[in-house]
């Protein structure tokens, strides 16, 4: 079970692509966060989602908000697959202790050892405004964030 709207998002420091610490806490106060999970790089449906979300940055990351992506492979399995896809966000590696920030958001799947189709929007003051679960498999609808982000920015 996700956490729920309304609660304290957990804080988390994971590496990036490019072997960069990331702090959900760093944009405390700055920005807005979309945190979406999903389950393995390289796989059609998480490409899918991620390339959306790449063919349409503006409206995801801007001044007022950051676009953080989390699941289970090593920083080293997003930096080719960022490189390779022009992924211009940060891809954060939930590697070890395995799948501890998904476990942490309610997002984890113990059978498959991966995240979840877990998305979160996580205003200024670390609040979660915003929280959807989709099983693996299936593909989200961006429509939600987009009207979870607008809300939360207003």
């Amino acid at each position: 079970m996700p956490i729920e709207v309304g609660a304290q998002a957990p804080d988390f420091v994971l590496k990036d692509q490019n072997n960069q610490e990331v702090r959900l806490a760093d944009f405390r106060d700055r920005r807005t966060v979309l945190l979406v999970f999903y389950p393995l790089a390289f796989t059609g449906t998480c490409q899918g989602e991620l390339t959306e979300v790449r063919d349409n940055l503006d409206e995801y990351q801007n001044d007022e908000v950051q676009v953080l992506t989390v699941s289970v492979d090593s920083v080293f399995s997003h930096k080719v697959w960022a490189d390779r896809e022009g992924f211009g966000f940060p891809l954060l590696a939930d590697f070890w202790p395995h799948g501890a920030v998904a476990q942490a958001y309610g997002v984890f799947d113990e059978t498959t050892g991966v995240a979840k189709r877990g998305t979160f929007v996580i205003d200024k003051a670390g609040t979660v405004r915003f929280a959807e679960l989709n099983e693996p498999g299936g593909r989200r609808d961006q429509t939600g964030w987009r009207k979870a982000l607008a809300a939360a920015v207003a």
